[in-house]
């Protein structure tokens, strides 16, 4: 019997229905739900267009305010974790934040029974995805600050996502620019399509594991520097390069020893990625050196990729200017990929939802090229 094989990575092949949202490549757009994703960044809260992620539509006042509420008091972590972040907080390296992230979501889970999605009712695994959403960002900013010798912050809703966010890794109440400038990134950045780390959480809950299951196995996957993992490299790499007139002969260094540029290309943009054109106008609102040194190198790279790649269409993605607003907004390094985190959660848990609706698990085939089967044991 013959076997199509899918495209290396899957590439274009459709393996779901969503009405969460969509990327189209090819224009350079992505949207959650009907709206351009860029818009909601730029106009909505991020609590509202979580709303619109996990309930389908955009919250009205009352909505609003009783969506926020939720989330807050979803951020509120049980005694018993609190007692054992201490211990995870000093395990592992400095660059580990995820790692020790999915320890905290699992013993969250086990604190307080999370229960398979299989056979539950909606209200409870809704719940549950809200639980989580709500206690990431407090335990990522806990276990950072417990790690440094410091006392973890209760979250400040009034700052907003990003003011709140700021405020407890830092402990400093924001300038108002640098709370605007988080927040909208942490708003465009809350969903992408069919990314690695989505169809990890979707394929999770296909097989009816709990809602932290399905999110850990989301981070373990994001926590790869070839998806979530790149925004501080990304950061190094301008580093490395230091001025623009080094740009091009950097690029070609690396592109002759087979080494990937951070922060440019992406797998299914063939255009500027709409979330760096975001967040490269925040950047240079903001202003300094670092964000004159990025534009700067940026035309230099592209340039040079083109020169050195041609026919490939390799454009700035997100995480080169979500490096350059991070930094600017005085974010540790070490904390820019779980900050795409305390955002994409949002994404998982809606797709988490969506998923539940089919019953049936993911279970795609392989084609076998090993040697002929049944040979003669020796």
């Amino acid at each position: 019997m013959s076997t199509q094989i899918a495209p290396p990575g899957l590439k274009g092949l459709v393996v779901a229905r969503t009405e969460t949202g969509d990327v189209r490549g090819e224009e350079g757009f992505y949207h959650f739900r009907e709206y351009s994703a860029v818009d909601l960044a730029q106009h909505r809260s991020f609590e509202d267009v979580a709303h619109l992620m996990v309930d389908g539509h955009l919250p009205d006042e009352a909505e609003s305010r009783a969506f926020a509420a939720e989330l807050a008091a979803a951020s509120t972590l049980p005694h018993e974790l609190l007692e054992q972040l201490l211990a995870i907080a000093r395990s592992g390296p400095d660059r580990g934040s995820l790692a020790r992230l999915r320890t905290a979501i699992s013993l969250l889970a086990s604190v307080e029974g999370f229960v398979p999605t299989y056979g539950a009712a909606p209200e409870q695994v809704r719940a549950d995805v809200i639980r989580v959403m709500g206690a990431v960002p407090v335990l990522q900013a806990a276990l950072f600050r417990l790690r440094a010798g410091m006392p973890p912050l209760e979250p400040r809703p009034d700052l907003g996502a990003g003011g709140s966010w700021l405020w407890m890794l830092t402990g400093e109440e924001p300038a108002p620019e640098h709370a605007a400038a988080v927040t909208a990134y942490l708003t465009s950045t809350i969903d992408h399509g069919f990314s690695a780390s989505t169809f990890t959480a979707r394929v999770v809950t296909s097989a009816g594991a709990d809602v932290a299951s399905a999110v850990c196995g989301a981070i373990g996957t994001f926590s790869g520097p070839l998806h979530g993992g790149a925004p501080d490299r990304a950061l190094d790499s301008l580093d490395e390069i230091g001025t623009p007139d080094r740009a091009r002969e950097w690029v070609r260094e690396r592109v002759t020893a087979g080494e990937r540029i951070m922060g440019f290309g992406h797998p299914v943009y063939r255009t500027l990625d709409p979330r760096a054109a975001l967040l490269r106008e925040y950047a240079v609102q903001l202003g300094g050196p670092l964000a004159s040194l990025a534009v700067q190198v940026e035309q230099e790279v592209i340039e040079a990729l083109a020169d050195l790649k041609p026919g490939r269409e390799l454009h700035t993605n997100v995480e080169y200017y979500a490096g350059v607003v991070m930094e600017q907004c005085g974010i540790p390094r070490e904390m820019f990929t779980p900050t795409f985190a305390t955002a994409r959660v949002v994404g998982w848990g809606a797709h988490i939802l969506e998923q539940t609706r089919d019953p049936r698990i993911i279970r795609p085939a392989a084609e076998y090229v090993g040697p002929p089967a049944p040979a003669p044991l020796p």
